[in-house]
């Protein structure tokens, strides 16, 4: 696959940064695969502005850290100041060896230094005394808690469960600063429309940042024991295919046999300011899966300007609904490694001159290799906005599907003025190419609409890529938006039959609309997401709401 890179300036606490091109299924972050492209865009408008001084009471830090059940403890690293007052800083151990509750405390914020681990990986299965597996996660030593036997190797899943409550602030210390979820464990963090839980950066408690603000730290990563494909490990064939993080010094592994595997519960959560650089070419986003299964609960998730993809999902089957992607520097959605995906309620709006595409659907194990990816993405509004440069980087077109992928896309709407809509690239055999279905799907797009590339002898046209985007039913490729307050739905969009997406999987809610946001009446992406410039969802006067804040209370 062809690297390309892509030259973006903006400005970064002060500083200028390069951003690196992204990384596809062989990577945490997305490659594209066009020829080497050079973008120097201009600056976002409107012009980012720095972070307001809030008028209420400000945050006083508490007199110390709380007391949680991990014998390791929190570490008080004394205090830290910003616009939005002065907190106290508990820093997580770096392997958090027993449950443990982060209580929403006034004056606290709970720091991630480096990589923290929630629990040992305990490999392709739940380890018994009788098939025992290595622990692989440095540090998981019987010194830390663990039941370990005298090779010095796990005899049971750890069961650690990371608890967070409603509320609760947690930002990162360092650049390489990053949470894995290891296999036989979980994390519930469950915050609440009013009292969103937030993962962010430490410029953005110290009131450093603005919406050009990016790649500031690594992201939450949830890894599990579902199925996946591209090996770096084992074969699927055996049920043995196991991948690593990329960016990891140490093994984050994830991979196995079980569809339903439970990695927890996220809900009502906004993970700000991700993607710091691991390593070459190597580079986490807000969210990232690696195998998580069915019975894990992703739902209410804000990915604000992560500096690789919004989330990215790598194999197992990931069921999500009430997404949103705003600011992504490479794409707002990306689909890997055989996933199952299912998602609904999603609202993905790019920076202005920024990001690649708005989704990335592609499995580069094109080999044969199954589970064969399945992707089907129900409500959704994307946008590109209408600037004098071209959003789209490697992926050249709004959307990308290649690989050995199966694409369904349901009540879509389309909105990159300036870009292609959709591209698919052929690769392995002809009856292993991608397929594209599309119900009520309506684009508005630049004048090409459709490309089609490709492997020789498997690659497609874009009369093959329009053919099938129009064989399906309701869809529009001349769509003129009529969105309000930039993503509810106007008369046109009312005026487009939905599908029933529940037809397809019974995990999809029946719908009378197309796209994220039906009418005014229709609040779910309100009061528990951030505001910026470019995405205002309600009240930016209120510093309490804003990206670029803390909320006080």
């Amino acid at each position: 696959m062809t690297r390309v890179s892509r030259t973006i300036t903006t400005v970064l606490a002060g500083a200028s940064l390069s951003v690196l091109a992204g990384c596809g299924a062989n990577e945490i972050a997305s490659p594209g695969s066009g020829g080497n492209v050079t973008i120097n865009n201009p600056a976002p408008t409107p012009a980012p502005t720095p972070t307001p001084t809030p008028t209420g009471t400000l945050v006083t830090a508490a007199p110390g850290c709380p007391t949680i059940a991990d014998p390791q403890g929190l570490t008080d690293d004394n205090t830290i100041s910003g616009p939005t007052g002065t907190w106290r800083v508990c820093t997580l151990p770096a392997i958090i060896a027993k449950s443990i509750t982060l209580e929403k405390i006034p004056g606290v914020l709970y720091q991630i230094k480096g990589r923290v681990d929630v629990g040992c990986d305990g490999g392709l299965a739940a380890p018994t005394a009788a098939a025992p597996v290595a622990s692989t996660t440095v540090g998981c030593t019987a010194a830390k808690g663990f039941a370990l036997n005298g090779a010095g190797q796990l005899t049971a899943d750890t069961n650690v469960t990371l608890n967070i409550e409603p509320g609760v602030i947690l930002f990162a210390g360092t650049g390489t600063s990053w949470l894995a979820v290891n296999r036989g464990n979980k994390i519930n963090a469950v915050g609440t429309e009013t009292q969103p839980i937030i993962f962010t950066s430490r410029d953005n408690v110290l009131g450093l940042n603005t919406d050009a603000s990016f790649k500031q730290w690594g992201g939450v990563v949830l890894l599990g024991r579902a199925r996946i494909t591209d090996c770096d490990f084992g074969s699927v064939g055996a049920g043995t295919c196991e991948r690593k993080t990329e960016g990891s010094a140490d093994p984050a592994v994830f991979g196995g046999t079980d569809d339903t595997y439970n990695a927890g519960t996220m809900k009502y959560v906004q993970i700000r300011y991700s993607g710091y650089v691991l390593g070459a070419d190597k580079e986490l986003q807000a969210l990232t899966t690696g195998g998580v299964g069915a019975d894990t609960t992703l739902e209410y998730i804000q990915s604000h300007n992560s500096s690789d993809d919004g989330a990215e999902f790598f194999g197992g089957t990931v069921k999500m609904k009430h997404f949103i992607a705003t600011g992504a520097d490479d794409d707002s959605l990306d689909i890997d490694t055989g996933v199952q995906g299912f998602f609904q309620h999603v609202l993905i709006i790019q920076r202005p001159g920024q990001g690649d595409a708005l989704m990335e659907i592609d499995s580069n194990g094109f080999n044969g290799d199954t589970p064969r990816q399945k992707s089907i993405i129900a409500n959704f509004t994307a946008i590109q906005p209408q600037v004098s440069s071209n959003n789209e980087g490697e992926d050249q077109a709004a959307i990308l599907v290649r690989g050995n992928a199966d694409v369904t896309l349901v009540n879509g709407l389309i909105v990159t003025p300036n870009n292609e809509c959709l591209r698919m690239h052929g690769n392995g055999t002809l009856a292993q190419r991608a397929t594209l279905v599309a119900h009520a799907v309506a684009m508005q797009c630049n004048s090409t609409k459709f490309l089609g590339t490709g492997a020789a002898g498997v690659e497609f046209t874009a009369a093959d890529v329009e053919a099938a985007f129009t064989a399906g039913t309701g869809n529009n490729t001349s769509f003129t938006p009529t969105l309000v307050s930039l993503v509810v739905n106007g008369t046109a969009e009312a005026s487009v039959t939905a599908f029933d997406a529940k037809t397809l999987d019974p995990f999809f809610d029946t719908t009378t609309h197309i796209g994220a946001v039906k009418d005014a009446s229709d609040n779910w992406y309100k009061g528990w997401t951030c505001n910026s410039s470019y995405a205002p969802f309600d009240d930016t006067a209120n510093v309490n709401r804003s990206c670029t804040s803390l909320p006080t209370t």
